[in-house]
C-alpha cells in the first residue's frame, strides 16, 4: 500500500513563507498526478495546486501568485512553496496522488497556522 506522507507544516506570522513537501512511500504506478488539498474548521476540503505527470500546474484562484507547486513524479515527491501567507491559509493540508485508473491516495495532513 503506498503511503504518502507530508512535512513542513508550522506555523508562521502573515506575510511569512512555509514549504510542505510530501514524499511517496513506494512508486506509484500509472501515476496521474500529484497535489496539495486543504481543509479549514468547518469548511470542506478544496483543491491548492496539482501538478499532472505531463507537467501542467493549476492552482486555485486563491493561491495565485503566492503559491507554487513542483514535484518529480519519477522521485515520488511534491512540494508546495507558499509566499505571501494570509490568515485564511490557515487549515491542514493533504498531499494527494492519482492514477490513471482514477485511484487515489491521501496523506494524513499536515497542519498550517498562519497568525495575523
Amino acid at each position: 500500500q503506498v503511503q504518502l506522507v507530508e512535512s513542513g507544516g508550522g506555523k508562521v506570522q502573515a506575510g511569512g513563507s512555509l514549504r510542505l513537501s510530501c514524499v511517496a512511500s513506494k512508486s506509484i504506478p500509472s501515476i496521474a498526478s500529484m497535489g496539495w488539498y486543504r481543509q479549514a474548521p468547518g469548511r470542506q476540503r478544496e483543491l491548492v495546486a496539482d501538478v499532472s505527470s505531463g507537467g501542467d500546474r493549476n492552482y486555485a484562484d486563491s493561491v495565485k501568485g503566492r503559491f507554487t507547486i513542483s514535484g518529480d513524479h519519477a522521485k515520488r515527491t511534491v512540494f508546495l512553496q507558499m509566499n505571501s501567507l494570509k490568515p485564511e491559509d490557515t487549515a491542514v493540508y493533504y498531499c494527494r496522488s492519482t492514477t490513471t485508473f482514477l485511484y487515489e491516495y491521501w496523506g494524513q495532513g499536515t497542519q498550517v497556522t498562519v497568525s495575523s
